[in-house]
């Protein structure tokens, strides 16, 4: 399943639209930027960068996409399991793990064509395995965008588990398990980093955003936290908006 979105970009967040009128918010993911000490010159990162700002006025897009090479499985699996047969049922994932890398990269082929862009590429086999085309498609809790709960906002978009069949736990792991997902961007010097450290200024910002509580968005967040998380009970505190929030 795959789609394409009218979107703007507003902080680092990424709104999307109803149509290309662009007056009715559809759904917004949320992004973080980098904290790190650059080079003069040289800009902190945020995947919402990849999209034009909607201060702009330029009507920009975004994809998002799930594919699966998982049906049926694990009833292979069980089955070589029932005959002890423990070689064939871990190549039978491995070869499904693979096969769903390789739905991914040619559903991106696929998209760019169908964007625009990507009809002139005639790039190898070997130029595509490196990744020379336009474009990217990070996927949540992967480096760029660490946040495993933006998923559910995907699954919402696209209805992925009625069109593919593909579920997602209370943990935001897919099932299947040999299954791929994430966000398309286009733009020309789009590109994977990594988020690295974020302090805890940026963790307050975003539990804003995401209506999260600052305690939630530490724990999904655990491992790019610059800073150890207080376990002190949440106090509640109103924003400029007047809505009360949780904050540490």
């Amino acid at each position: 399943m795959y789609g394409f979105f009218p979107a703007n970009a507003v902080g680092d967040d990424v709104e999307l639209y109803t149509d290309s009128e662009r007056q009715s918010r559809l759904m917004t993911f949320h992004f973080l930027r980098q904290q790190i000490a650059k080079k003069e010159g040289e800009a902190d990162q945020s995947l919402a960068d990849f999209i034009a700002p909607k201060e702009t006025g330029l009507p920009d897009h975004l994809g998002a996409f799930a594919v699966t090479t998982g049906h049926g499985l694990r009833e292979v699996v069980d089955r070589f399991k029932a005959e002890n047969d423990d070689y064939n049922a871990i190549m039978a994932e491995a070869l499904a793990d693979r096969l769903a890398e390789a739905f991914a990269e040619c559903l991106h082929k696929r998209v760019r064509e169908e964007w625009g862009y990507g009809r002139t590429e005639n790039l190898s086999s070997e130029q595509l395995i490196e990744e020379q085309y336009r474009g990217i498609r990070p996927a949540a809790g992967y480096p760029a965008c660490p946040d495993h709960t933006e998923k559910g906002i995907l699954w919402k978009l696209l209805d992925v588990e009625r069109n593919a069949g593909i579920e997602i736990t209370e943990n935001y792991a897919m099932w299947p398990g040999s299954s791929v997902s994430g966000l398309y961007f286009a733009h020309p010097q789009s590109r994977y980093f990594g988020l690295g450290k974020i302090n805890r200024d940026q963790v307050l910002d975003y539990h804003l955003r995401k209506g999260m509580t600052v305690q939630e968005v530490e724990r999904w967040l655990g491992p790019n936290l610059n800073y150890e998380p207080s376990s002190a009970a949440p106090a509640s505190a109103a924003c400029a908006c007047g809505v009360p929030h949780l904050v540490a």
